[in-house]
């Protein structure tokens, strides 16, 4: 059968069961049973698939249909100009986050050295994307999950930074190794509320862990705020992820552990999502 005719069937499928992505999925995994890229597809409309190929496409299809995200079905996710290796043990990099490396990269232009601790690391795209933009920087990455310390090792390895950063399986809490220029930290951060309005692909397949920060949203934000303050050193920055609501509050537990906040930036859709703040 010839692709562009299952691309169009495999659209249906997935529109039937409502993945808004329908063309765009279905487009993808073609590419990833073929081992061919998009454009590839799209100049080759008369490709035919063998049955093995057929049963293939159909059972990642019928994956994608019950909402399990295309970046784990894949193994893999886009970040800034990188490719990072993913498991369903680690949240996916998303584009709001992004915000945080060209945000670091912005405040640290004329440092040619820089110490940076990720909290939270999760599959290292923050940290390991600053390394490779910043050759003379080097990082330390703590996360509480063995999986993603080892998922963030094989990034480092693929990105060729090993030699730049350490890795320590621990909770915040615990941690009190070194003293560092940065801080950043994409820490979860969804109220027990909010929860219930997350997408089936978020709140069905990303790890809990993730993405739950305590009744109010903001546990584990203030322990990485608490921590920091600690690990920081004395002008140094902490960039920090939160969610659309947090501003406030945020900026209050900041001020309340001797930061200054220098600004808080908007993600793609005009919502609060990073605040930078100066230990003072």
């Amino acid at each position: 059968m010839k692709i562009q005719n299952l691309i169009k069937e495999g659209s249906e499928y997935l529109k039937d069961n409502n993945i808004s992505s329908h063309i765009l999925d279905s487009e993808i995994l073609m590419s990833k049973i073929i081992r061919k890229n998009r454009e590839y597809i799209i100049l080759n409309p008369n490709y035919k698939l063998n049955i093995n190929q057929l049963k293939s496409f159909k059972k990642l299809l019928h994956t994608r249909s019950y909402g399990k995200p295309i970046a784990y079905i894949l193994g893999k996710k886009d970040f800034w100009n990188y490719e990072f290796e993913i498991s369903k043990d680690v949240l996916i990099p998303r584009p709001d986050t992004e915000i945080i490396v060209e945000q670091v990269l912005k405040i640290t232009k004329n440092k040619s050295r820089c110490s940076v601790l990720d909290i939270g690391t999760g599959s290292g795209c923050i940290i390991l994307s600053i390394l490779k933009e910043k050759p003379f920087f080097y990082g330390t990455a703590i996360d509480i999950s063995k999986k993603c310390i080892n998922i963030s090792i094989i990034n480092a390895l693929k990105l060729s930074v090993k030699n730049r950063v350490k890795f320590f399986k621990s909770d915040i809490d615990n941690f009190n190794y070194g003293k560092y220029d940065l801080v950043i930290s994409n820490p979860p951060y969804i109220s027990k509320l909010s929860l219930k309005y997350l997408d089936r692909d978020v709140v069905n397949f990303e790890p809990f862990n993730a993405l739950y920060g305590g009744l109010d949203g903001l546990s584990e934000i203030r322990k990485v705020i608490k921590k920091s303050s600690e690990l920081i050193k004395r002008n140094g920055k902490l960039i920090l992820e939160i969610a659309f609501d947090q501003k406030l509050k945020v900026e209050q537990l900041l001020k309340d552990k001797g930061f200054y906040v220098d600004c808080v930036l908007k993600d793609y859709a005009k919502n609060d999502r990073c605040i930078v703040s100066t230990k003072i």
